[in-house]
């Protein structure tokens, strides 16, 4: 069966992209389905409609936003709800808009915000949408979002399902794509754990591409056979984690994600970020600065491509000799300065040499970050920067599952204005980077030993 979120489709009420009500109205419709709430064939009055044909056990799939509502209505903890498909939902719109303090927009969406996504998605009946409007979106949306700052705050928490997920007993099988720069893969993978966590039945299938992407039709049938109908086909005791390899069309196996073998391996960058620096186990013994200037109108990855620029700084690994696995999370800190009271922090972990012909999304960029260096000491308040002075910053850049093949480089590229992702500020602000307090933690799997030996002259 079909229903419409609030304020779209044939639905009345207002949408308030991740608030209270998107979460309880597919709930009403469930508690219908099991003849705990009345249903009529009108808006207003009309015959009563009961659902006799429903067993009262439901299974919830969707992609996208229409992802976000399986787990909407789960984190409610509504009786009959039995099973969910997210795939690709938004569960966090702080992390679907913001980054580390910074305003950051989905790639390609140049400028969207919170209250677009409101007016992209308000469909639903005319008459109501002045007052909608009024309410939620100018009143609710635009005076708490602060697209100024790009603090965690209250209204944020309030559209985080991370943080609802404690009446949560659906069985989860999450889906999303590494490469998907609109909702990123941390959507998911955050939303996994936590079930994983609680001991609610969760599996996790992951794939190269971009935004969307739904898993096999024969995994999805084994999911609710089994957690829907209470088919005992053996489901829970298959791995944990389905993973498209590159080049691949079927899912490889895992017992889990991340790999349960990957470890942190940590690398230090030495001199030379303005062609590409070494980037080492090990730390330069003479330690120093390097500086870029910041110019969105190049993009990353023109910069990345750049066999020496001053708009950004770059360091990278040894050839690798034999293919290299990531799985996880990278972790990057810094010690940064800037010339100005704010600034854009890039991060790009790429593949080098660069390849400008391969159209595949996930040959030449491995993962991203970003993060406002205005935001070093806390989440919720950032505060202008001192000119001149250094600052720490630690933070995770995307999830990933990637084999970095061999004869490639792992590259560490830093920047400041990210053109597909950040707001562009005019060019010029200057950042310095103290190389001595910069470490990348890199999720190899068979940790420090395996990745010694990628890196060990044949």
């Amino acid at each position: 069966m079909h229903s419409s979120s609030p304020g779209t489709g044939l639905s009345e009420g207002c949408p308030t992209i991740g608030g209270d009500n998107e979460s309880l109205a597919p709930k009403a419709v469930i508690d219908w389905l099991n003849g705990r709430a009345k249903g009529y064939t009108e808006r207003k009055g009309g015959e009563e409609v009961k659902a006799y044909w429903s067993t009262g056990k439901v299974g919830m799939i969707g992609t996208s936003f229409n992802g976000t509502l399986p787990l909407a209505a789960a984190t409610t903890g509504v009786e009959g709800l039995e099973a969910i498909v997210p795939i690709a939902p938004n569960t966090s719109y702080y992390h679907y808009y913001r980054s580390n303090g910074l305003v950051r927009h989905p790639g390609g969406w140049m400028g969207e915000d919170i209250d677009v996504l409101y007016d992209f998605v308000h469909s639903g009946y005319p008459e109501l949408r002045k007052d909608c409007d009024c309410k939620v979106r100018d009143e609710e949306l635009r005076k708490n979002f602060d697209r100024q700052n790009g603090d965690w705050n209250s209204f944020w928490a309030g559209r985080d399902y991370l943080l609802d997920l404690k009446p949560l007993k659906a069985a989860t099988l999450m889906a999303h794509a590494f490469n998907d720069w609109n909702v990123m893969p941390e959507h998911s993978v955050r939303i996994y754990r936590a079930i994983r966590a609680k001991g609610v039945p969760a599996m996790c299938y992951f794939h190269q591409g971009g935004h969307g992407g739904h898993p096999p039709l024969k995994l999805i049938n084994r999911w609710f056979s089994r957690y829907l109908y209470g088919v005992e086909n053996g489901v829970e005791k298959d791995p944990r984690a389905w993973i498209v390899r590159e080049g691949e069309r079927q899912p490889t196996a895992y017992p889990e994600y991340p790999h349960p073998e990957a470890a942190a391996v940590k690398l230090q960058p030495w001199l030379g970020g303005k062609e590409a620096g070494p980037l080492r186990t090990t730390r330069a013994s003479k330690l120093a600065t390097e500086k870029l200037v910041d110019d969105v109108a190049i993009s990353g990855a023109e910069l990345a491509q750049a066999p020496s620029s001053p708009h950004r700084l770059l360091y990278a690994t040894e050839v690798l000799q034999e293919p290299v696995h990531l799985s996880g999370t990278a972790r990057i800190k810094l010690r940064v300065a800037s010339n100005a009271k704010a600034a854009n922090l890039s991060v790009w972990l790429v593949q080098l040499p660069w390849d400008p012909k391969s159209k595949r999304i996930y040959d030449n960029v491995i993962t991203r970050g970003w993060a406002d260096p205005q935001n070093h000491a806390s989440l919720e308040k950032g505060e202008p920067l001192v000119p001149g002075k250094f600052y720490d910053l630690a933070f995770e850049l995307q999830p990933d599952d990637h084999v970095i093949p061999k004869g490639k480089q792992i590259g560490l590229m830093i920047f400041s204005s990210d053109q597909e992702f950040t707001l562009w500020p005019p060019k010029g602000t200057e950042l310095t980077v103290d190389l001595g307090h910069v470490e990348l933690e890199l999720p190899v799997v068979g940790g420090a030993s395996a990745y010694a030996k990628a890196i060990t002259p044949r």
